[in-house]
C-alpha cells in the first residue's frame, strides 16, 4: 500500500494536468534527487544512530567485502553471458546489460524493508546491506565506465571492420 496506492494516484492526477505539466515543466529531476537524498540520509540516521545495531567493525568490513564481491561477480556473469556468440546483444547492449541488471535502488529496497520488516527491532541491521549496496554499485560504476567504454569501442569498431569485409565492392 506505502508504494502502489501513490503510484497509482500519481498516475490518475496526471490524467487531469498533463496539459499543465508540459507549459510549466516543473524540475521534476531536481525534486527526484531531493527526495532520493532525503530518504538515503534518514535510512542512514535511522540505521546508525538505533543503539540496537551492535554491529562490530569485522562484521561491516566483512559486509562490505561481500557485497563488493557479488557486485563484481554479478557484473561479470552479466557481461559473459551477454557476450556469447548467440546472445544477440550488441556491445551497446552488453553496457547496458552490465549496468542495469545489476542496480538496485534505495528508491524502492527501503520502502519494501520497512513494509516487511514493519515492527522488527532489528530493521536497521537488516538494512546495512542495501545502505552498503547503492553507493558499491555508484562507485563500481564509476570505477569501470572507462574500462567498460573502451572495450564497447573496440568492439564496435571490430564489427565494423567485419562487416566492411563481408561487403563485395
Amino acid at each position: 500500500m506505502t508504494v502502489v496506492v501513490p503510484l497509482i494516484i500519481g498516475q490518475i492526477v496526471r490524467q487531469y494536468i498533463k496539459d499543465w505539466l508540459e507549459r510549466k515543466k516543473p524540475p521534476f529531476g531536481a525534486i527526484s534527487s531531493c527526495v532520493l537524498l532525503m530518504i538515503i540520509y534518514s535510512t542512514f540516521c535511522d540505521t546508525f544512530s538505533n543503539p540496537k545495531i551492535d554491529l562490530d567493525t569485522f562484521s561491516l568490513v566483512l559486509i562490505v567485502f561481500i557485497i563488493f564481491s557479488l557486485q563484481l561477480t554479478f557484473m561479470f556473469l552479466t557481461f559473459f553471458i551477454s557476450t556469447r556468440k548467440r546472445s544477440g546483444f550488441t556491445a551497446a547492449d552488453t553496457v547496458a546489460v552490465i549496468f542495469c541488471s545489476t542496480h538496485k535502488s534505495l528508491t524502492l529496497g527501503i520502502p519494501m524493508l520497512k513494509i516487511v520488516f514493519s515492527g522488527y527491532e532489528h530493521l536497521s541491521l537488516i538494512s546495512v546491506p542495501l545502505l552498503i549496496y547503492h553507493p558499491t554499485q555508484i562507485l563500481l560504476g564509476g570505477l569501470l565506465v572507462g574500462t567498460v567504454k573502451s572495450w564497447m569501442v573496440t568492439r564496435q569498431k571490430a564489427m565494423n571492420l567485419a562487416r566492411q569485409v563481408k561487403i563485395p565492392v
